[in-house]
Formats: C-alpha cells, structure tokens, sequence
C-alpha cells in the first residue's frame, strides 16, 4: 500500500500540526480516508496514492502555516483539506470569491450547477445528501449580496417533519423555523461572522421564512433559495415559483428520494422537475453519487440505501418484511347442513 512519511522539526511543531488530542490528524484521516501513523516525531500515512499525496499536500501546509504564526485552527485543518481534494482547474470552471475565500466545486457536478447558478434566474437541483447542493446556492446568493447585484436575501423551508411530531415550538416565528432551517444557517455561517449574519438579519438583508407564509408576496431584487423542496407539494412550488419579481433569482434544492410528505401526495419538486426541465431560463441539474463530498463514508451509506431499495421492489424481499410463506389453501370441511343438502 503506498505510504509517505512527513518528518516534524520539533516538538512544538508536533503539537501544533497533530492538534489538542491528535484532532487535526483524526480530521485529515476521516476527511481523506487514509490511514494515519503518528510517532516519534514522524507522520506515516497510507492508504490509495491520489489520498496519499492529498495529505502530504496538507501536511506541509500546516507546517508552513506553523511556522508563520505558530497556531493552527480546525478551519485551517478543513480550508487546506478543500484546497487539496478539489478538482484541478479547468478551462470552464466557475468560482465563487468572497473576501479571502474561494468555493471552488470538487466535482464536474458541482461546477456543472455552479454554472447553471450564474446564468440562470431559476435552477432546480436535486442530488443525495452531501453533494453541496444548499452550499453552493447559499454562496452564490451571498456572493451577488454583498456584490449590489441583489438587495436580499430569503431562505425558505417547509416546514414538515421527517416522520417525527415535534409538537407546538416555543418562541416567535423566527425561533419556531428555525430548526427547519439550520442547513441553511450552517452555511451561512461558513460564509459569514456571526454578527454580520445578525445585523443583517436585523436589516432585513436576510430573511428566513416557512414555505407556508410566501403565499401572496413579490420579491423583487432577492436571492430566493427553497431548501428541501421535495417535501413541498405541487400546489406549494407552484406558488413558490410565483413569488419571483423583477431582478430575482429562485433556486430550489432537494433529494427526491427522502420525501416526508403523505404517501399519496406528490412531490412539489419532482413534479416541477417534469414540467420545466425545457422552460427557457431555467436549468435542471441533477447530482449523483460522484459528487459527494461531505464524507467518505456518506457515499457508502448513499449506495447502501440505494441497494436496499432496489432489492425491496419485490415485496417477498422488502427489508423488516418476512416474506408471507406459499401455502396452499385450507379446504374446510363442509357443515352438516351442506353435507345433509349434497
């Protein structure tokens, strides 16, 4: 198995490049996949050649980082992890900037949607978990914020539970939506500080609300994202898709195979998916198990359900389910009164 060893200058130097209790080490194995061997001042590190050298890039990184202001955080650990496995620059490939950070897409999927993100007013995307479909809209809106090109930004969710009653929530509006929309706020705040995100909040440059509450509005000049939209029903998008104005942009996310909704009511995005896919001014992009990038693990569970589900299509053969044995049918004997009329 191909392996490379990173000699450490020191035992500061360890201490910093290894991390509080070795977690800068257990974030590169986990992000990369690789085994990590750490002793006597040395980092073995094993695993396929391309992973191999991903984390050799890294690795030196953190030394150089170290010996420029002798403290590495966890995000310097993840924004030099990015830099390593993402896709070598390509003619075509789209870059979002913001400040001092670059999203860059890791996959062609991802710089396929990015694309369609810039030059189109509404986009429709759909993919599995992972595959950085609320990510990528939520910096592309935040991008053409602080650019002047939009005035807002909205996020919107329905607001439907998968498959648990959470009951009445406590506190106003914004505290009631907010769980539904901690997606959303996650990568809002890889994007942004803290009290950026809340002054502009409080300024009305940012706006989260439920699905349900969009009915009647127009909005112009906004960044509009629907997060999830397979659990919104067909009537919903339709109205969603209505709220656009004059110099708006929509972008609806989700993953058509984890709908919540009742077993009979069918998916707002599927059904949007089929009746645009050839509209002029929208794409419809579509994300698979390549372009996972959150974990790799997460790609393993993705084909592991998607294996389950394939096989449960027989119905002898659906997973929880013991298949109903073949028996032949009872004969029950006859009564006396059947018996005293033959």
């Amino acid at each position: 198995m191909p392996e490379v060893t990173i000699a450490l200058e020191g035992q500061n130097e360890e201490l910093a490049v290894f991390g509080s209790r070795d977690q800068h080490l257990r974030q590169i194995r986990d992000a990369l996949g690789v085994k990590v061997l750490a002793r006597h001042g040395e980092v073995r590190v094993e695993g396929e050649p391309t992973r191999v050298e991903q984390a050799r890039e890294i690795f030196e990184g953190l030394r150089s980082l170290y010996r420029t202001r002798r403290t590495i955080l966890s995000a310097d650990v993840a924004e030099l992890i990015d830099k390593a496995v993402q896709a070598p620059t390509e003619p075509g490939m789209v870059e979002i900037r913001e400040g001092s950070r670059v999203v860059r897409p890791r996959t062609s999927g991802q710089n396929r949607y990015l694309q369609a993100l810039r030059d189109n007013a509404l986009v429709l995307c759909v993919g599995p978990a992972g595959t950085g479909k609320t990510y990528l809209a939520v910096s592309q809106a935040v991008s053409l914020l602080r650019q002047g090109r939009i005035k807002k930004i909205v996020l919107v969710r329905p607001a439907v539970e998968a498959g648990e009653h959470l009951g009445f929530l406590p506190g106003d509006l914004e505290a009631k939506i907010n769980p539904y929309l901690r997606p959303l706020l996650d990568a809002l705040h890889d994007l942004m500080p803290y009290d950026q995100i809340r002054r502009y909040m409080d300024n009305d440059l940012i706006e989260i609300a439920p699905l349900a509450y969009m009915r009647g509005r127009t909005l112009n000049d906004a960044a509009i994202i629907l997060d999830e939209g397979q659990n919104a029903t067909v009537s919903q998008m339709k109205m969603f898709l209505t709220r656009m104005g004059q110099n708006s942009r929509i972008v609806v996310t989700g993953d058509v195979t984890q709908v919540d909704l009742p077993p009979a009511t069918r998916s707002g995005l599927a059904d949007a998916l089929e009746r645009m896919s050839s509209v002029p001014g929208v794409a419809a992009v579509t994300l698979d198990r390549s372009d996972i990038v959150r974990h790799p693990l997460v790609q393993a569970i993705v084909d592991a359900y998607e294996a389950a589900e394939t096989s449960a299509a027989d119905p002898q053969e659906r997973i929880g389910t013991p298949a109903r044995p073949h028996t032949e049918p009872v004969q029950t004997p006859a009564s006396e009164a059947e018996r005293a009329t033959t």
